[in-house]
């Protein structure tokens, strides 16, 4: 009987050191992953981060454009949930389902999630480039994009 209890007590712990080693591991990679999003992020003008349900989450003008998700509810997710434009959610979940999926609660207003380990810097970074326009204010964008402003006020006028 000690023996077969020193035995379970031997697999007990060598299954709670496996857990506790992959949970060092996925916080490491989380860790790196929210980094990687963070320094992104704070190349747009007036960004901000604040937690929101417990991850980092960033702001422009108080409106969230980037949410980080560390393994949220347990769906096995190292990702970001940031809005598409019009009509481009569909096309990204049909041609890629490796790195975007529908997120719960924000994927029915037509954002994604992206898993942080499928995509480069320079496809994250124009994906968040993107959000923080959807979601900036028009002043804003006016100041950080006058090329965009001007056309749209010259656009229909005849020059002479």
């Amino acid at each position: 009987m000690v023996v077969s209890s020193l035995g379970l007590l031997s697999a007990v712990t060598l299954i709670h050191s496996k857990m506790a080693v992959t949970v060092i591991m996925r916080k490491n990679k989380s860790q790196k992953q929210v980094e990687r999003v963070r320094r992104i992020c704070f190349t747009l003008p007036e960004t901000t981060e604040k937690l929101s349900h417990g991850e980092p989450t960033f702001f422009v003008k108080d409106k969230v454009y980037v949410m980080f998700a560390n393994n949220h509810h347990n769906d096995g997710h190292i990702a970001v949930w940031l809005p598409v434009p019009s009509g481009l959610q569909t096309t990204l979940l049909e041609s890629a389902p490796r790195t975007f999926f529908k997120p719960p609660y924000v994927g029915v207003r037509g954002w994604v999630g992206i898993e942080l380990d499928q995509i480069s810097d320079k496809d994250l970074t124009y994906h968040i480039q993107v959000a923080w326009e959807l979601i900036a204010p028009k002043r804003l964008l006016a100041i950080v994009k006058p090329d965009n402003s001007s056309k749209k006020r010259n656009k229909g006028k005849n020059s002479s």
